[in-house]
C-alpha cells in the first residue's frame, strides 16, 4: 500500500500511522484479538469516502469504518486482519438541514448525540435516544446499531428513527436510499417540500434493512435522516418499585398495550445506582437503598395544553397501578428523584461514561425476547454467574421494550476489573460461551457482535447464504469489514 495513494485523496494530515495512534484502534473493550491497523484514514466528505472505498478496491485493502468516538466496546471496529485501514468518520461533523415542520434532522455520520441535542433544542425538538449514551457515540452509529430507544410507544419499526441516507457500498458506487433517491438532489428536493422522510424504496427494495445492523461489511454512509420529537414543554416521571421483576412485566404489558407513557424501562439496582452516581463508593452505598427493580415511566407534554395532557395520562396510569394491589407510582423512591432521571434522560452520560464508573470495565450481553420470557434469562444469567464464580450481584439489568411492547431488549452488564485476570476471565466466559446457553433458551441475537456471530448464524444457516449472496452484490471484493458476520 502507498501512503502517498491516501494523502492524495484526503491530505497528509488525515492519514494516521503512528504507534500510539494504531493501538488505539488495535483493540477496544471487547474479547476480539488485538489485531493493529495499517493506517487511520479520516474523510472530510462524502466524495473522499467514495474515493477511498474505490482505492481499496484496486489495492484489495480490507477497510473498517468507524464514527463514534472511544470507548469502543463490541469488537466491530477492530480489524479481522493485518493491513487494514481504519475509515474513521468522526470528522464528518455537519448537521446538515433540521427540519422542524417534519422533525427530521440530517447530520453526518461524526456528530454525537452531545453535539445535536442542544442544535435541536433550540428550535423545540429532542432526538430519540438510547438510555444515557456516551458522549462519543455516533448518533448515525447508534441508529445502524439498531440501538433501542428509551421510548417504545414512540417505536414503529426496529430501524426507528432512522428514515435515509446516502450511502456508498463496497463497490465504490453511490446510492441514496428511500425517498432521498430521487428525483432530483436533496437540495432540489428540499424545495419543494420533501425532507427525506420515507425511507422505503427504491422500488420495493429496502436498502435500510440491508445496511441496518450490518456493522460496516455493505456500505458507508456519509449522512443520514432520522426522526425526531417534539421537546417537552411539561413532563412527569414516575418510578413503580418492586422487590421481585414479574409485577413490573404485567404492568408494562398494560400501558404498552394502551400506549399511555412515553418513556417506559426497567433496571435494577446496579443500574440505576450507576446512572445516578459518579464513582464507585457512591454505587455502593446507593444500590444499597435502592429497591431491586424499577420501572421508569413518563409523561411528555407539548403542543396545546401540555399539562392537561400529562394530568390525564398520569391519572390514567395511577388508576392501573392502583389496580395491581402491590405496586405503587411515585416521583420519589429511597435513592432516586423524578429530577435525577429527568437530567439523565435529556442528555448523554457526563464522564465517565456510566457503564465504566463501578469498576472500570463493562461487557455487555444484549438480545431480543419478549417481556415474559425474561425473568428466566435474569435466572438463567445469575446461576450461570455464580458457576462461574462471578458475583450475580455486579450484574446490572436492562429491560427496554421495543416496537410498541411487541419484544424487549435484554441487557445484561457484567461489571468488571479489567486489571483482575480471573475476573476478567470469567466475564469473557459469559459473554462468549453464556451466550450460547441464552440462544438455546431461546434469546434472539439480532446484533450478533463477535463471537455472538457464530451462536446467531449456526442456528439461520439460510439467513447467512442470503447474507453472503447480497455481499457478493454490495462487495464483491470483499473490503468492509472482512471477516464480521458470517462473511
Amino acid at each position: 500500500m502507498e501512503k502517498s495513494d491516501l494523502v492524495k485523496i484526503v491530505g497528509s494530515n488525515n492519514v494516521l500511522d503512528s504507534p500510539s495512534i494504531l493501538e488505539e484502534y488495535a483493540c477496544d473493550m471487547s474479547f476480539v484479538p488485538r489485531v493493529r491497523p495499517m493506517c487511520v484514514v479520516r474523510p472530510g466528505n462524502a466524495e473522499q469516502v467514495q474515493s477511498i472505498v474505490r482505492w481499496a478496491n484496486e489495492t484489495g485493502t480490507p477497510l473498517v469504518p468507524v464514527s463514534s468516538g472511544p470507548p469502543h466496546f463490541r469488537g466491530d471496529t477492530v480489524p479481522r486482519m493485518g493491513g487494514s485501514v481504519i475509515v474513521d468518520l468522526s470528522h464528518m461533523k455537519k448537521i446538515v438541514r433540521i427540519d422542524t415542520r417534519n422533525r427530521v434532522a440530517m447530520v453526518e455520520p461524526g456528530v454525537t448525540f452531545s453535539e445535536l441535542q442542544p442544535e435541536l433544542e433550540k428550535v423545540g425538538l429532542s432526538a430519540y435516544m438510547p438510555l444515557c449514551p456516551r458522549g462519543s457515540k455516533s448518533v448515525v452509529g447508534s441508529m445502524l446499531e439498531r440501538e433501542p430507544i428509551t421510548m417504545p410507544a414512540h417505536h414503529w419499526d426496529s430501524t426507528d428513527p432512522f428514515l435515509c441516507a446516502e450511502l456508498i457500498y463496497g463497490t465504490g458506487d453511490a446510492m441514496r436510499t428511500g425517498e432521498a433517491a430521487g428525483p432530483e438532489t436533496t437540495e432540489e428536493q428540499w424545495k419543494i417540500g420533501k425532507s427525506q422522510m420515507t425511507p422505503f424504496g427504491l422500488s420495493q427494495m429496502d436498502e435500510n434493512k440491508i445496511i441496518s445492523g450490518a456493522q460496516g461489511t455493505i456500505g458507508i454512509i456519509t449522512w443520514a435522516t432520522m426522526k425526531c420529537r417534539m421537546a417537552s414543554k411539561f413532563s412527569r416521571i414516575l418510578m413503580i418499585p418492586s422487590e421481585n421483576i414479574t409485577p413490573l412485566f404485567n404492568l408494562s404489558y398494560q400501558v404498552l398495550r394502551t400506549r399511555q407513557c412515553d418513556h417506559c424501562f426497567i433496571l435494577n439496582d446496579l443500574n440505576l445506582a450507576s446512572l445516578l452516581a459518579r464513582d464507585p463508593g457512591e454505587i455502593k452505598a446507593l444500590r444499597d437503598v435502592l429497591p431491586p427493580w424499577v420501572l421508569v415511566v413518563s409523561f411528555e407534554g407539548n403542543g396545546y395544553l401540555p399539562e392537561d395532557k400529562v394530568a390525564w395520562q398520569e391519572a390514567d396510569f395511577r388508576d392501573i397501578v392502583a389496580h395491581t394491589g402491590d405496586l405503587s407510582a411515585d416521583d420519589t423512591i429511597p435513592g432516586a428523584t423524578a429530577e435525577d432521571l429527568s437530567r439523565m434522560l435529556s442528555r448523554p452520560s457526563d464522564e465517565p461514561y456510566w457503564k465504566l464508573r463501578y469498576k472500570g470495565g463493562c461487557s455487555d450481553i444484549f438480545f431480543l425476547t419478549t417481556l415474559r420470557k425474561t425473568a428466566e434469562f435474569v435466572a438463567a444469567m445469575a446461576g450461570m454467574a455464580q458457576s462461574r464464580r462471578f458475583v450475580p450481584s455486579d450484574i446490572g439489568v436492562y429491560i427496554q421494550p421495543v416496537v410498541q411492547g411487541t419484544g424487549c431488549h435484554c441487557e445484561f452488564d457484567l461489571f468488571y476489573n479489567p486489571g483482575n485476570a480471573a475476573e476478567t476471565e470469567r466475564v469473557k466466559w459469559l459473554v462468549t460461551e453464556g451466550a450460547a446457553s441464552l440462544a438455546n433458551m431461546g434469546a434472539f441475537f439480532s446484533r450478533p457482535y463477535g463471537a455472538w456471530a457464530k451462536v446467531a448464524y449456526g442456528r439461520a444457516v439460510e439467513t447467512a447464504t442470503m447474507q453472503r449472496k447480497l455481499k457478493k452484490i454490495f462487495d464483491p471484493k470483499d473490503v468492509l469489514n472482512p471477516g464480521q458476520l458470517c462473511f
